[in-house]
Protein backbone atom coordinates (compact mmCIF):
# COMPACT_ATOMS: atom_id res chain seq x y z
CA UNK A 1 0.00 0.00 0.00
CA UNK A 2 0.95 3.61 -0.38
CA UNK A 3 2.27 5.45 2.54
CA UNK A 4 1.48 9.11 3.02
CA UNK A 5 4.53 11.29 2.75
CA UNK A 6 4.90 13.82 5.48
CA UNK A 7 5.76 17.35 4.52
CA UNK A 8 8.89 18.52 6.18
CA UNK A 9 10.01 22.03 6.95
CA UNK A 10 13.42 22.69 5.40
CA UNK A 11 15.96 25.48 5.68
CA UNK A 12 15.09 26.90 2.25
CA UNK A 13 11.48 27.30 3.37
CA UNK A 14 12.56 29.56 6.24
CA UNK A 15 14.60 31.71 3.83
CA UNK A 16 11.62 32.07 1.47
CA UNK A 17 9.25 33.00 4.31
CA UNK A 18 11.74 35.55 5.65
CA UNK A 19 12.19 37.11 2.20
CA UNK A 20 8.42 37.51 1.77
CA UNK A 21 8.07 39.10 5.21
CA UNK A 22 10.96 41.53 4.54
CA UNK A 23 9.50 42.51 1.15
CA UNK A 24 6.09 43.15 2.73
CA UNK A 25 7.64 45.31 5.47
CA UNK A 26 9.69 47.29 2.94
CA UNK A 27 6.59 48.00 0.85
CA UNK A 28 4.62 49.02 3.94
CA UNK A 29 7.33 51.45 5.04
CA UNK A 30 7.65 52.89 1.51
CA UNK A 31 3.93 53.56 1.12
CA UNK A 32 3.40 54.92 4.63
CA UNK A 33 6.32 57.35 4.54
CA UNK A 34 5.91 58.25 0.85
CA UNK A 35 2.50 59.92 1.26
CA UNK A 36 2.72 62.85 3.62
CA UNK A 37 -0.35 64.91 2.73
CA UNK A 38 1.55 68.10 3.57
CA UNK A 39 1.21 71.23 1.51
CA UNK A 40 -1.66 73.37 0.30
CA UNK A 41 -4.15 72.30 -2.30
CA UNK A 42 -5.21 74.82 -4.91
CA UNK A 43 -7.86 74.96 -7.62
CA UNK A 44 -6.42 76.16 -10.90
CA UNK A 45 -8.82 77.57 -13.47
CA UNK A 46 -7.82 77.25 -17.12
CA UNK A 47 -9.54 78.84 -20.14
CA UNK A 48 -8.45 77.73 -23.61
CA UNK A 49 -5.56 75.88 -21.93
CA UNK A 50 -4.15 79.01 -20.26
CA UNK A 51 -4.06 79.42 -16.48
CA UNK A 52 -6.30 82.37 -15.56
CA UNK A 53 -6.80 81.98 -11.81
CA UNK A 54 -5.54 80.10 -8.74
CA UNK A 55 -7.90 79.62 -5.82
CA UNK A 56 -6.57 78.11 -2.55
CA UNK A 57 -8.96 75.49 -1.20
CA UNK A 58 -8.42 76.64 2.38
CA UNK A 59 -10.20 79.97 1.65
CA UNK A 60 -13.80 80.26 0.48
CA UNK A 61 -14.38 82.38 -2.61
CA UNK A 62 -15.84 82.52 -6.07
CA UNK A 63 -14.80 83.58 -9.55
CA UNK A 64 -16.70 84.14 -12.78
CA UNK A 65 -15.23 83.00 -16.09
CA UNK A 66 -16.56 84.85 -19.13
CA UNK A 67 -16.15 83.42 -22.61
CA UNK A 68 -18.64 82.07 -25.10
CA UNK A 69 -20.63 81.18 -21.98
CA UNK A 70 -20.35 82.16 -18.33
CA UNK A 71 -19.19 79.84 -15.52
CA UNK A 72 -19.20 80.53 -11.81
CA UNK A 73 -16.45 78.68 -9.91
CA UNK A 74 -16.89 78.43 -6.12
CA UNK A 75 -14.59 77.24 -3.34
CA UNK A 76 -16.33 76.17 -0.12
CA UNK A 77 -15.05 74.12 2.82
CA UNK A 78 -11.98 72.80 0.99
CA UNK A 79 -13.88 71.82 -2.17
CA UNK A 80 -14.41 73.44 -5.57
CA UNK A 81 -17.17 73.24 -8.18
CA UNK A 82 -18.66 75.03 -11.13
CA UNK A 83 -21.97 75.99 -9.53
CA UNK A 84 -23.58 78.00 -12.33
CA UNK A 85 -23.20 77.94 -16.09
CA UNK A 86 -24.99 79.33 -19.12
CA UNK A 87 -23.73 76.53 -21.38
CA UNK A 88 -26.17 74.03 -22.89
CA UNK A 89 -26.71 70.93 -20.76
CA UNK A 90 -24.73 72.27 -17.78
CA UNK A 91 -22.73 69.03 -17.50
CA UNK A 92 -20.01 70.96 -15.64
CA UNK A 93 -22.51 71.94 -12.94
CA UNK A 94 -23.69 68.34 -12.60
CA UNK A 95 -20.09 67.18 -12.08
CA UNK A 96 -20.38 68.33 -8.46
CA UNK A 97 -17.75 69.22 -5.89
CA UNK A 98 -14.15 67.98 -6.02
CA UNK A 99 -11.34 68.22 -3.49
CA UNK A 100 -8.70 65.59 -4.25
CA UNK A 101 -5.57 66.39 -6.27
CA UNK A 102 -5.75 65.16 -9.83
CA UNK A 103 -9.51 65.66 -10.14
CA UNK A 104 -11.05 68.21 -12.49
CA UNK A 105 -14.33 69.67 -13.68
CA UNK A 106 -14.56 70.65 -17.35
CA UNK A 107 -16.97 72.89 -19.28
CA UNK A 108 -16.35 71.87 -22.88
CA UNK A 109 -18.58 74.48 -24.58
CA UNK A 110 -16.78 77.31 -22.75
CA UNK A 111 -13.36 75.57 -22.90
CA UNK A 112 -12.87 75.92 -19.13
CA UNK A 113 -11.19 73.44 -16.79
CA UNK A 114 -11.02 73.61 -13.00
CA UNK A 115 -8.26 71.33 -11.71
CA UNK A 116 -7.29 70.53 -8.09
CA UNK A 117 -3.54 70.39 -7.61
CA UNK A 118 -1.29 70.11 -4.60
CA UNK A 119 -0.03 67.52 -2.15
CA UNK A 120 -1.91 64.26 -2.08
CA UNK A 121 -2.93 62.80 1.24
CA UNK A 122 -2.82 59.11 2.03
CA UNK A 123 -5.29 57.31 -0.19
CA UNK A 124 -5.68 60.14 -2.70
CA UNK A 125 -3.47 58.78 -5.46
CA UNK A 126 -2.68 55.15 -6.15
CA UNK A 127 0.46 55.77 -8.22
CA UNK A 128 2.16 58.38 -10.38
CA UNK A 129 3.97 57.32 -13.54
CA UNK A 130 6.38 59.75 -15.20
Amino acid sequence: MMEKERLRFRGGDAVAIGAVILAALAMLIFFVTGQTGDGPRVARVYADGALIREMPLDRDGDYTVDGAYRNRVEVREGRVAITESTCPGEDCVHSGWISRPGRSVVCLPNRVEVRVEGAAGAGDVDAVVR
